[in-house]
């Protein structure tokens, strides 16, 4: 038996957030469950980091999904995802964010759950699921908390994040209005493959799969030099989505050029006022 989710509050910093507010940042211990590519379940507590601003009742709730390294060596040093900046950007527009490090990863360990087999042969749908599975629960503990508004909320994610928030999109979630991939995808090796992950066609099918369950509207945006997955496929893969019923808009952002750095799967973080406008744009039209 699990214990219920526990609650660290890590620090109170203040911002420049309206009304004077301090944004508050917790670590929840989550117990969630998810199954792997061979059909293994696994039971286990996650650290989740929340961030929120402690003078805002019911605010809409945004789960943020990190990517998978490119090498296994990579994933012990991913340490408690927070995304600490894009997270305090996003309580500034009004969200409580949610930012779980899922099972095998960094601070919550355990199994690799996302495996998805060899390059040839990639299973998509059972990594991605295992990804989804876990951040389904992570939303169902959102809208329990009394500082969310359970009726209204957003899934977005970077790398493989994203390609699991386009997931989530197809599962129809309560509450969950919109959803937001930053450059996602899977199966990408910037140094050994740049611009050509494992299996693009599986890639395409996976999203065409997903954009005949999906009813609620997407975002994807991309830039042209991602390292990981080229300017081709994730167009494709779009293409694949919305032909099949998804709703989206997909949006070409400029490559990510030094100082900033020179891999643009990197511009969520490194680039955000390149994202920032489209961004808010889309929330405008969802009603958030």
């Amino acid at each position: 038996m699990f214990c219920r989710p526990c609650l660290q509050v890590l620090s109170l910093l203040s911002l420049s957030l309206p009304c004077a507010a301090k944004l508050v940042e917790e670590i929840l211990d989550l117990p969630v469950s998810a199954k792997n590519l061979y059909g293994k379940t696994v039971s286990q507590s996650i650290k989740v980091t929340v961030f929120r601003d402690d003078e805002k009742d019911r605010a809409p709730f945004l789960v943020l999904s990190h990517g998978r390294p490119a090498t296994t060596a990579e994933f012990a040093a991913m340490g408690r995802m927070r995304y600490a900046a894009n997270a305090s950007y996003f309580v500034g527009k009004g969200f409580a964010v949610l930012v779980p490090t899922r099972i095998g990863y960094g601070v919550s360990g355990g199994e690799d759950l996302e495996y998805a087999g060899n390059c040839a042969a990639r299973s998509y749908p059972a990594s991605f699921g295992a990804a989804a599975q876990q951040v389904v629960q992570v939303v169902e503990h959102a809208r329990t908390l009394p500082y969310v508004d359970a009726a209204k909320g957003v899934v977005v994610g970077q790398s493989y994040g994203g390609a699991t928030s386009i997931a989530l999109a197809a599962e129809g979630l309560p509450g969950v209005v919109a959803a937001i991939n930053f450059s996602g995808g899977g199966g990408g090796d910037p140094v050994g493959r740049p611009g050509s992950p494992c299996r693009p066609d599986l890639l395409e099918a996976v999203f065409s799969s997903y954009g005949q369950r999906a009813r609620i509207p997407t975002l994807w945006l991309y830039s042209t030099n991602d390292k990981y997955f080229g300017e081709k496929y994730p167009k494709q893969w779009f293409d694949a989505f919305v032909r099949n019923g998804g709703q989206g808009e997909f949006v070409q952002l400029p490559p990510l050029l030094p100082p900033l750095g020179e891999d643009g799967h990197a511009t969520f973080v490194r680039n955000p006022a390149a994202w920032r406008p489209a961004f808010e744009a889309f929330l405008r039209r969802v009603g958030l």
